[in-house]
């Protein structure tokens, strides 16, 4: 096997993290020996042995003079666990392989120097599988470029491109499996965003239903050690305290209306206006520099869903479309007043695969 191979695992071993690292990357690693696999690790949870921890202590001595593939940096700074850069070097492994350079501004390219200059004689090389490592990080790598999360907006909708009936009804559009697929959606997610007009309308508590996720039982244990973080827009506080919304779990309100009280689990986030709306930017600022969101899914109206495109946010559309049509009084999949060819928003449809009888359109906006 080559590097890219080692690698590859070390992504796959990574991938067990999908739902479970937040706010942390997810980071998998291979001790390699003689060609030989000794060790391997993965993330598992935010304050946890890092990977290169865990595939260590599966090597054990055997770590002597071995290659280390690691899919991220490794980190060289004492936060909650040691240093990784630090750990490798004590195992003495004689060679280490990095899909990707921390893309944290504070921490990036320190723990490599940490590595070269540890007198030991380590070997490093960078560049393995670089665009899977930051694929599988998208989330975490947008905030530390960008201070803002990855936005991924999720949609159903009719064949004829209807998202509820005029007076609201929606439930449901698609099937059970695209249902499913949905509760997979949002335990992958740091934060699920949704506006009041959709909270009250479908009587929504967006919340991870276990005997929904429809995952191997493994997938699914992790999926559930944490719960992603639910935020209600709702800039005129028309939702009341005692909704279904605030009754499931811990939520926050997003509004710049100061609530009078607010109920035990409810915590505000005071979001300036912006032409009489939460300013969605300001919001998703907060959202990943006071509370390290790195992944937002918003499941929301035509017009909430359509202020997040308008404004530039959106970096993928997932849209599970039913084979069913709703006519041409429904709701339209966004609230978008565009008169002209020139105004529409082009995406690059990424995958296009069906789920149960509907099917999921999944598509990354020019921007993303």
């Amino acid at each position: 096997m080559n590097d890219h191979a080692y690698m590859a695992r070390a992504l796959q071993l990574a991938a067990q993290g999908l739902y479970s690292t937040h706010p942390n990357p997810r980071v998998g690693c291979v001790i390699v020996k003689d060609g030989t696999i000794v060790g391997e690790g993965w993330h598992q949870l935010a304050g946890t042995a890092h990977a290169e921890v865990h595939a260590l202590r599966a090597a054990g001595t055997q770590a002597q003079g071995a290659t280390a593939y690691v899919s991220l940096e490794p980190c060289s700074h004492q936060g909650r666990t040691p240093p990784c850069a630090d750990a490798l070097i004590q195992a003495g492994v004689a060679r280490v392989v990095i899909a990707m350079q921390d893309p944290n501004p504070q921490v990036a390219g320190q723990g490599l120097q940490r590595l070269t200059q540890a007198g030991t004689g380590v070997q490093v090389l960078t560049g393995a599988l670089s665009q899977q490592a930051e694929q599988l990080n998208r989330g975490f790598v947008k905030r530390m470029r960008s201070g803002l999360p990855w936005v991924q907006v999720k949609l159903a909708m009719s064949l004829d491109g209807r998202t509820a009936m005029a007076s609201g009804e929606s439930q449901w559009i698609t099937g059970a499996p695209a249902r499913a697929d949905v509760q997979r959606l949002r335990a992958q997610a740091s934060a699920i965003i949704s506006g009041a007009n959709t909270v009250l309308t479908d009587n929504a508590r967006l919340t991870v239903r276990a005997n929904e996720l429809d995952l191997p039982e493994l997938e699914k244990h992790w999926a559930l050690q944490r719960t992603p973080m639910r935020v209600l827009i709702d800039g005129r506080l028309r939702v009341p305290h005692e909704h279904v919304f605030f009754q499931n779990a811990e939520a926050w309100l997003a509004s710049y209306q100061q609530p009078k009280q607010l109920a035990n689990g409810i915590h505000w986030l005071n979001i300036p206006e912006n032409q009489g709306h939460v300013d969605l930017t300001l919001l998703l600022q907060t959202l990943a520099q006071q509370h390290a969101v790195n992944e937002v899914l918003v499941e929301a109206g035509p017009q909430l869903a359509g202020a997040f495109l308008q404004a530039g946010l959106v970096d993928e559309v997932v849209v599970y479309m039913a084979a069913k049509l709703l006519g041409s009084q429904a709701n339209p999949l966004f609230a978008l007043p565009f008169s002209t060819m020139a105004q529409a928003i082009e995406l690059n449809i990424q995958d296009i695969r069906a789920i149960g009888a509907d099917w999921r359109i999944t598509c990354t906006t020019k921007a993303s």
